[in-house]
């Protein structure tokens, strides 16, 4: 017997984090690429992000959000970044999430009935529709230009963007720790699974595969509480005090200054259309 065919509930966890280490490898290529968004300086995606996000959620008009959304589209393909990793790692996630919130209100919002849910009889409103469909519209267009600024930017260059806009240094220490114990930890159970591997003769049972579990979860909890203050201790040490220093500097060129213009313009545009009466 194969040892994958032995104790698959193993080998199904190496999978896992593999693929998530294959994530992180394809959102590093995709900051390396020739696009757009790539040439741009950090702190003018994040900003124009912002700004356009801004403009999304303040918007009442469904076709200005629906705008938005076709922008990041084409920011999207001229970045090179593929549709297909958009879909999946954003918009199925945020359809189900909101659309399981503003479901509700497709039967609770009083308004002009279209028809009726079979069986349960709940009327479906065109203002509950509306509705529903502003807040999904909202939620994927937000998230879509959250992840373009993310797959377009570096880590480091994304966090000191993130203090060239004057984010507290708490913030930003946090999201840096975050990223770096994700990773850590990532390690960790790979190399506590590899181990386990090979020390396992035969199927697990459901009730070993849950002590497996409950064991590995707990061992990973305490190397990785020991570690983190190891290397917080050792980072103080060496002067961390929240700052993100990187070999290069920000530099803002023409074209930095044409983007910045142009999605002050577009979120103006936005905002204006969508909150006339």
């Amino acid at each position: 017997m194969k040892k994958s065919a032995a104790h698959p509930f193993i080998e199904r966890t190496l999978a896992g984090l593999a693929a998530v280490d294959a994530h992180a490898g394809e959102a590093a290529r995709l900051a390396g690429q020739r696009g757009l968004l790539q040439s741009l300086d950090p702190r003018v995606k994040l900003t124009g992000a912002l700004l356009l996000i801004l403009a999304a959620l303040s918007s009442r008009a469904l076709g200005v959000t629906l705008a938005v959304f076709v922008v990041a589209l084409a920011f999207a393909r001229l970045s090179q970044i593929p549709l297909r990793l958009l879909a999946t790692r954003v918009w199925l996630g945020v359809f189900l999430f909101t659309g399981a919130i503003a479901l509700p209100a497709v039967f609770t919002t009083p308004g002009l009935s279209l028809w009726r849910l079979p069986f349960a009889g709940w009327p479906v409103t065109a203002q509950g529709l509306r509705g529903a469909t502003q807040l999904l519209l909202r939620a994927e267009t937000s998230a879509t230009w959250v992840l373009l600024v993310v797959l377009s930017t570096s880590w480091t260059h994304l966090l000191k963007a993130l203090r060239a806009l004057r984010v507290p240094v708490t913030a930003v220490v946090i999201l840096g720790m975050t990223h770096r114990y994700l990773f850590l930890l990532l390690q960790l159970a790979h190399e506590h699974f590899e181990a386990r591997r090979s020390r396992s003769v035969g199927a697990l049972s459901a009730r070993q595969r849950r002590q497996v579990a409950a064991s590995s979860a707990g061992v990973l909890l305490d190397k990785s509480v020991q570690l983190s203050g190891e290397v917080f201790s050792a980072m103080q040490a060496r002067g961390f005090r929240g700052e993100v220093y990187t070999l290069d500097d920000f530099q803002m060129h023409p074209r930095d200054w044409g983007a910045l213009m142009a999605f002050a313009a577009l979120a103006a545009l936005a905002f204006w259309l969508g909150t006339r009466p």
